[in-house]
């Protein structure tokens, strides 16, 4: 009984993340763009090379070769725009920006 009660409050949890996710505005209108990976690649040339590489195999930052891998769509949004893992700096581009940039980071 206390191992469905568990596995039910994970479940629940688990929902909860992903409704909260999908209702974040911004979020919800990246997702619904196709984002152009050579776009894509311009914008990280110009915010991100200087830390993550020129081909983003790592430099001050860690590299970031099949980091749509290890990380969510959502989870690489969030990295990119919360500035939460210092020293990266918080970053907002634009929702066509972080889509293409997205998009570029899922051919890493």
């Amino acid at each position: 009984m206390l191992a469905l009660a568990i596995l039910l409050a994970v479940l629940l949890s688990i929902f909860a993340v992903h409704i909260l996710r999908t209702s974040d505005p911004y979020v919800k209108s990246v997702l619904l763009l196709k984002g152009d990976p050579i776009q894509g690649h311009a914008i990280f040339q110009i915010n991100c090379a200087g830390c993550h590489g020129l081909e983003a195999s790592g430099r001050v930052g860690p590299s970031l070769q099949a980091v749509s891998k290890r990380k969510s769509r959502y989870g690489l949004i969030q990295q990119v725009i919360s500035g939460d893992t210092p020293p990266m700096p918080k970053f907002q581009p634009s929702v066509q920006e972080m889509a293409d940039l997205l998009s570029y980071l899922e051919t890493l």
